[in-house]
C-alpha cells in the first residue's frame, strides 16, 4: 500500500496513525473467544468479537493497517472457574460492577494460583494493545508523525509512549477529567480573573464559568465551530491544549473537547487535524469509521459463521486486504488534482467500486456462457458447470 500510494499521500507530517475499535456482534455463544462487550452506541452488552484496529491517514489514502482482538479480563483468565474452585462458597454478584468489586478484593488470592497467573499474565487491556498497535506501525516504516484517537485511549501509558515515539497526539477528553486550576487563568466578560477555589475543575464545570465572548468561530469545510482554547495541566498527561467547541453560536447542546500534547498549536489547526478523523462536524460519520461500515456492509467483516478463531483471523485480514485493494481502485491520478498538489479525496466510493467489480465479474459470466454456447455445447451443460461446487476444471 505504501509503494502504491507514493504519488497521492501527503508529507509525513501531514500523516497520522488512527487508533479505534469496532465490536462483529453475533448470536450464539459457539465462538471462540466471543464475549459480552459494551457497546456505547446502544448502551447494551453485546454478544461480540472486540476488534482494536489502527488505520492509516494521509490526505486520500485511508487503509487499515493491523488488528488485535481484545477479550475482557474474566475471559482470558477463566475468573468465573478460578472463583468456583477456590472460593465454592462465594455467591457471584449480579451486576459488572459488583463482580468488578469482588474481582479487586480477591485478585491476590487468585493469582497465588500458578494457572491463573500464567492466564493472568496473557490478558491486555486496549491501551497495551493500543501501545502494540503503535510499535507495529513504526516497525512497518508508516509515515506519520500525529496520532488521532478518542477519548478511551487517552491515558498517561500511551501519552508517555507517544512522547518516547516522538510522535504528537489530538485526542477527545471526557468531560469529567480534572484541569489543575493552578495551571491556568480563566477571566469573565468583563476580562477580570475569576478565583477558583479548588486545587481541580472538572472540564464540564469549568465550560460553565466560560463567557460566551471567549469563543471564537472556526470555519472547516462547510461547518462552523465556536471555540474556545485553553492551556493546562492534568495529572499524568502534563500540560496539554485544550480546544472546546459548539456546532452553534448561543452555545447551546453537546460540546466537544478535544485535547493535544501540542501547546503550540491553535484550535483551528487541532480542529483541522482531528476532523481529518471526523471530516463531518462532531456528530458525523467518520473515515475510520466509514471503513468499518464499508467493511460490514460491503465486504462482511462481521459476517462469518466459522467457530474457531484461526479461521475468523483469516477472514478479518481477507476483509483488510479486499478493502485496501478497493481503495486504489477508488484514489485518483495524481495530476487529477494540478501540479504540485496531492489530491485529499477519492474518485469513487468504495461502493461504487464494488458494484464496479460485481458488473466485471457478471460480464465474465456471461461471456464465458456465450463462449461455451457458441462451442455447440449444450445449456444444460454450461449451467451445470456454472453451478458445480468445487469442480476444478470449470474456470471462468
Amino acid at each position: 500500500m505504501l509503494a502504491q500510494t507514493i504519488p497521492i499521500r501527503m508529507a509525513t507530517s501531514e500523516s497520522y496513525l488512527i487508533f479505534d475499535d469496532t465490536l462483529c456482534d453475533h448470536v450464539g455463544s459457539l465462538f471462540e473467544y466471543v464475549d459480552r462487550h459494551y457497546d456505547h452506541c446502544d448502551g447494551a452488552y453485546l454478544l461480540a468479537h472486540n476488534l482494536v484496529t489502527s488505520h492509516y491517514l494521509s490526505g486520500a489514502v485511508r487503509f487499515p493497517v493491523e488488528y488485535e482482538l481484545y477479550r475482557r479480563y474474566k475471559d482470558v483468565t477463566q475468573w468465573e472457574s478460578f472463583m468456583a474452585k477456590h472460593f465454592p462458597r462465594q455467591a457471584l454478584p449480579a451486576t459488572a460492577k459488583a463482580r468488578q468489586k469482588l474481582h479487586k478484593q480477591l485478585n491476590q488470592e487468585l493469582l497465588k494460583d500458578p494457572e491463573f497467573a500464567r492466564l493472568a499474565q496473557q490478558f491486555r487491556t486496549k491501551i497495551e494493545i493500543a501501545q502494540g498497535l503503535l510499535t507495529q506501525a513504526i516497525e512497518q516504516g508508516l509515515p506519520f508523525t500525529t496520532v488521532l484517537m478518542d477519548s478511551w485511549y487517552l491515558s498517561s501509558e500511551l501519552v508517555q509512549a507517544l512522547a518516547i515515539a516522538k510522535k504528537d497526539w489530538v485526542s477527545l477528553l471526557k468531560r469529567n477529567r480534572n484541569l489543575e486550576t493552578s495551571s491556568f487563568q480563566l477571566k469573565d466578560a468583563t476580562r477580570q480573573p475569576i478565583v477558583l477555589p479548588q486545587a481541580q475543575i472538572k472540564v464540564e464545570d469549568l465550560v460553565a464559568l466560560i463567557p460566551q465572548t471567549a469563543y471564537r468561530k472556526i470555519v472547516q469545510g462547510s461547518k462552523d465551530h465556536w471555540c474556545f482554547t485553553i492551556c493546562a495541566r492534568i495529572a499524568g498527561l502534563g500540560k496539554v491544549r485544550l480546544v472546546i467547541s459548539f456546532e452553534n453560536p448561543q452555545l447551546t447542546g453537546t460540546f466537544a473537547v478535544l485535547i493535544s500534547n501540542r501547546t503550540d498549536w491553535s484550535a483551528n489547526q487541532i480542529l483541522a487535524k482531528y476532523l481529518k478523523r471526523w471530516p463531518y462536524a462532531f456528530g458525523g460519520a467518520k473515515p475510520y469509521e466509514t471503513f468499518y461500515r464499508d467493511g460490514k456492509q460491503l465486504l462482511g467483516l462481521d459476517v462469518y459463521r466459522t467457530r474457531t478463531f484461526d479461521t475468523i483471523e483469516a477472514h478479518w485480514c481477507l476483509v483488510f486486504v479486499a478493502y485496501s485493494i478497493l481503495h486504489l481502485d477508488s484514489l485518483p491520478l495524481p495530476s487529477s488534482t494540478g501540479k504540485g498538489k496531492r489530491p485529499t479525496t477519492h474518485s469513487k466510493t468504495i461502493g461504487e467500486a464494488c458494484r464496479q467489480q460485481a458488473q466485471a465479474l457478471i460480464e465474465q459470466l456471461i461471456l464465458f456462457a456465450h463462449d461455451r454456447l457458441e462451442q455447440g455445447i449444450s445449456a444444460a451443460e454450461v449451467f451445470s458447470r456454472l453451478f458445480a461446487k468445487q469442480r476444478k476444471e470449470v474456470s471462468v
